[in-house]
């Protein structure tokens, strides 16, 4: 218990710090027409999702392992081109490249290119820049990120403690008390800071980390269902601007979070607490029928996608 309280204290005191640099150079958000929000904020408090991995890493016998190794020099890699994005924004190719280099990393790290075929490892490539991606594209309201990531986080915990232990313990808690304390600054009216792409990137990048530990430890791919709400919320907002021949790389406002958030009036606090509170119910559900009815986890998979997207298309009617 004394770690975890020594840990969230110096998680609470670089992120002080941070705010203090941002705001002497004036690393901040300006609200635009595509904005969800209408107040200078700074941005890049997410830097204390790589304070925490580093805490992490910097644990010796940790540091030591192969896997913390790369995933530290993956996270440190994205987080550092995406702290650089959000204070001067690079071209899409770079940041490309610089995520599938991390990625690679920790494929690398849990040994991938020795157990998977090259055709499913291009797919695994494909899958999980998406995914840390679509991340990006969903950090857009206040406290959304955060609480998000947490109730994905406190799943992984209860699978990895209860069912399929595939990673340290602290490897997850040390990512949850992250989120509690950015949640501290950004889950509020007015956010004392947002994300950045630092802070949606490095969590992402740590989340698919986690996942791909599970997926290898427990020789199924069913745990994917654990982002489905950020996953069908992205890809039918893709879907829907591609039909309308619009540049989906474009900041825009048509995320179903958006549209309840900015169209709606629904205040930002209780949308991410909804987004949250649907997927922690999900990873339930799914947690249940593995355990109980494990013949039949990907037809309730199945029909968590169809229900949200019977959901988001729900957005349309007037």
């Amino acid at each position: 218990m004394l770690q975890y309280i020594v840990v969230t204290i110096i998680l609470f005191a670089g992120i002080i710090i941070y705010f203090k640099i941002a705001d002497k150079y004036n690393i901040i958000d300006k609200p635009n027409q595509r904005s969800s929000h209408n107040y200078i904020t700074i941005r890049g408090g997410g830097i204390v999702f790589w304070l925490a991995a580093a805490l992490y890493s910097l644990n010796i016998p940790s540091f030591q392992n192969l896997e913390c190794f790369s995933f530290f020099i993956g996270i440190t890699l994205i987080c550092g081109i995406s702290l650089w994005d959000d204070i001067s924004s690079l071209p899409n190719r770079v940041r490309i490249v610089v995520h599938f280099l991390s990625i690679s990393l920790i494929f690398y790290g849990l040994g991938i290119y020795t157990l998977l075929p090259w055709g499913l490892i291009v797919l695994a490539y494909i899958f999980f820049v998406g995914v840390m991606n679509a991340y990006n594209f969903m950090d857009g309201i206040n406290g959304i990120t955060g609480l998000y990531s947490l109730t994905v986080l406190i799943a992984l915990q209860y699978v990895n403690c209860q069912l399929i232990p595939f990673t340290q313990p602290d490897f997850i808690n040390y990512a949850i008390l992250a989120c509690i304390v950015f949640l501290f600054f950004n889950f509020r009216k007015r956010a004392g800071c947002f994300a950045g792409d630092v802070g949606s990137m490095g969590i992402s990048f740590w989340i698919v980390t986690l996942l791909l530990q599970l997926m290898l430890a427990g020789q199924s791919v069913i745990w994917i269902f654990f982002l489905v709400v950020y996953g069908v919320d992205t890809i039918c907002t893709i879907l829907h601007r591609m039909y309308l021949k619009q540049n989906i790389f474009e900041a825009h406002r048509m995320h179903f979070y958006q549209i309840l958030s900015n169209e709606k009036g629904i205040s930002h606090l209780k949308v991410s607490a909804g987004y949250a509170f649907v997927q922690l119910a999900l990873c339930g559900i799914l947690i249940y029928v593995h355990t109980y009815y494990e013949a039949w986890e990907w037809a309730v998979g199945a029909l968590m996608v169809i229900l949200l997207v019977m959901i988001y298309l729900f957005k349309f009617k007037k």
